[in-house]
């Protein structure tokens, strides 16, 4: 890869109100590029909102979603990326025929460099899941996305980071949501309300097991254990009738946070990936060491795939 900077984004977006949230991701983009960034990773449907989709009829879905790369909002990203000299990667809701996705594109100002379609979607039963990993070359680096859930099934990073992904883009809508795990659960809406009068008690909530905590159990393995570079994001603020912790960041190969969304707000941090660190890593190595004629066949038996998030009560 190259040595690159590259920008993660937290913001609260609005339910169905593409154009306002078309117009923070262009505020962040400037506020990126201006430190900069040459890539900028935002969250998981950041364009639609998430959460509400679980709401929605079929027909209400498809009056919603766009075309990639011809609709609206992807040919706004596109035009927001070419003025700003810079990669962005943001989530959208797309309908290809009868079907729909939950999709994430990345996007610079000469068009679509790449789309990635949810493997396990699962807030709507009219999403169709995707059915291929995504790996693409940027700026000199070889770049995977997995969408959230996606990135819980360590396998899926591992193939990723097999097919070349040096560095790994994953849009989240995560945290502040029921769980077996102690400590797991919904965040007050008025905690976020009165944020400004009592923060200490929302950063608690978020820094907990609730949110911080939580991710930070297994996304800096997920670095770690493949030797590439995390861009995670994450919306903070009110998803529909969820508040969600934010704390986007990136992480490098050693599962180091590198740079951290910290505010309760708005925001965007931006850090420089370097290729050496790539090498170097422990992950690195182990895949090197790999020795899949013992578990090939294991990996490979047949299975019945099965998503259940436990806070959706399915």
């Amino acid at each position: 890869m190259q040595d690159i900077r590259i920008a993660t984004a937290q913001f609260e977006n609005k339910s169905g109100d593409k154009a306002y949230n078309l117009s923070i991701v262009e505020s962040l983009t400037e506020r990126a590029a201006q430190d900069g960034a040459r890539i900028i990773c935002f969250h998981e449907l950041c364009l639609t909102g998430y959460s509400w989709l679980r709401h929605l009829s079929e027909k209400e879905m498809v009056a919603v979603a766009e075309t990639i790369p011809d609709g609206e909002s992807v040919q706004k990203l596109i035009s927001i990326a070419q003025k700003n000299s810079i990669a962005v990667l943001a989530g959208i809701l797309e309908k290809e025929g009868e079907k729909l996705y939950n999709s994430f594109v990345c996007v610079t100002g000469d068009g679509l460099i790449a789309r990635h379609r949810k493997l396990h979607p699962f807030i709507s039963p009219y999403l169709s899941p995707g059915d291929s990993f995504t790996t693409f070359e940027l700026f000199g680096s070889t770049c995977g996305i997995l969408i959230c859930y996606d990135n819980n099934v360590i396998e899926n990073v591992r193939a990723t980071a097999l097919l070349g992904a040096e560095i790994l883009f994953a849009p989240h809508v995560t945290g502040c949501t029921p769980s077996p795990m102690p400590g797991r659960g919904y965040v007050d809406p008025l905690l976020w309300e009165n944020r400004e009068q009592d923060p200490v008690s929302l950063c608690l909530e978020f820094d907990g097991r609730k949110n911080r905590q939580w991710i930070h159990r297994w996304l800096p393995a997920r670095a770690y254990d493949n030797g590439i570079y995390v861009v995670y994001s994450n919306p903070i603020g009110m998803d529909d009738d969820q508040l969600k912790g934010g704390g986007s960041m990136i992480l490098d190969p050693f599962g180091d946070v590198l740079a951290e969304c910290r505010e309760l707000d708005n925001q965007v941090v931006t850090s420089l990936c370097t290729a050496a660190k790539i090498e170097q890593s422990g992950g690195y190595r182990y895949r090197k060491a790999r020795r899949p004629d013992l578990y090939g066949a294991i990996l490979s038996a047949e299975h019945q795939s099965e998503t259940k998030p436990v806070w959706l009560g399915v």
